[in-house]
């Protein structure tokens, strides 16, 4: 590797294509010595004298022909290789890009999601994964390009963008007390309450502000997902928590209606991950900027979110409901 000299075959192919010192040194912008001492280097490598004096000018040798078309074609991929791309066209990509989403997102990003893709990248198939896999390694060897929704794993493998923070509310059935009347905490915690979590547990962050007013409530079954629980909370008295912005547009379609929870709780923030190796890729990069304004136009779509006339306590939690 210490012999090999890769401005050798840039230089070469400047001689081989002007037959002229001068005009080499000249292309390459350096000096005639400079070029003359170059080209008696590549003499000595190829064991060839490549141009010879013929009168006034220089002339190739046979093996400078045979090599001149080889030459050229190996500098031209070379500065294509170290040339940065040009802008993305999404029309051209062929890929399959894996992206796990969590459900509370999915319900909003899947729709139009796959509408921007078959407008914008046609040759783009999306694979939608449930949130169950491990993100760091899941991100990390592979099996998923995006990760989106409320990130909950931060290290120096993963590359995370906040892109927006969705305050929680409570969703009922349309004609629910907590819906249509004054919500109070007592009346709130006094609820049958449809709690939301992929393991199972009970207790969160609603338990912990709820036990600052010396209140518990009632949870009478927890369920994997958002999409779950909207399903069973219609058409019962059971009451659940969800995104407020997020979920926008699906509760008025399910028949459900929404209200403030009497409590300060921490907001929801929804961000995207990746491993940093596709960072700089072009078509990893239109993918992330995609997501990113499906999330953001459907936040603005929602509307801004309406402030609580709640006393605030200091907030030391996070989450929408329990992990």
């Amino acid at each position: 590797m210490e012999a090999l000299d890769m401005n050798l075959l840039v230089a070469l192919d400047a001689l081989l294509d002007t037959h002229s010192v001068t005009l080499a040194a000249q292309r390459l912008h350096t000096s005639p010595p400079a070029m003359s001492r170059t080209l008696a280097r590549l003499r000595g490598v190829l064991g060839d004298p490549l141009l010879v004096r013929a009168g006034r000018n220089l002339v190739p040798t046979p093996r400078a022909l045979e090599l001149r078309y080889e030459v050229s074609t190996l500098v031209e991929q070379g500065r294509a290789l170290l040339t940065p791309r040009d802008d993305l066209d999404p029309a051209a990509l062929r890929r399959t890009f894996a992206v796990q989403a969590g459900d509370m997102v999915l319900t909003e990003l899947a729709g139009p999601m796959l509408s921007a893709v078959r407008a914008q990248a046609p040759g783009v198939t999306l694979r939608f994964l449930s949130d169950t896999l491990e993100g760091t390694a899941a991100l990390r060897d592979g099996r998923v390009d995006l990760e989106v929704g409320v990130i909950d794993h931060t290290d120096p493998e993963t590359t995370v963008r906040r892109v927006l923070t969705d305050r929680v509310i409570g969703v009922a059935a349309a004609d629910h007390p907590l819906v249509t009347d004054r919500v109070t905490v007592a009346a709130y915690a006094a609820a049958p309450h449809l709690s939301i979590s992929r393991n199972g547990r009970s207790h969160g962050p609603i338990d912990d502000r709820l036990a600052l007013h010396g209140r518990t409530r009632r949870v009478v079954a927890t369920v994997p997902t958002l999409t779950s629980a909207l399903f069973a909370v219609r058409g019962t008295d059971l009451v659940c928590s969800a995104p407020a912005m997020l979920s926008a547009a699906t509760l008025p379609a399910m028949g459900l209606g929404a209200f403030e929870i009497p409590l300060p709780l921490p907001e929801a923030a929804i961000g995207m991950a990746w491993h940093p190796r596709n960072t700089a890729d072009g078509g990893h990069r239109w993918l992330r900027d995609l997501v990113q304004e499906i999330l953001l136009s459907s936040a603005g779509a929602a509307g801004p979110p309406k402030r609580r006339r709640v006393r605030v306590a200091q907030d030391t939690g996070g989450g929408l409901e329990s992990r």
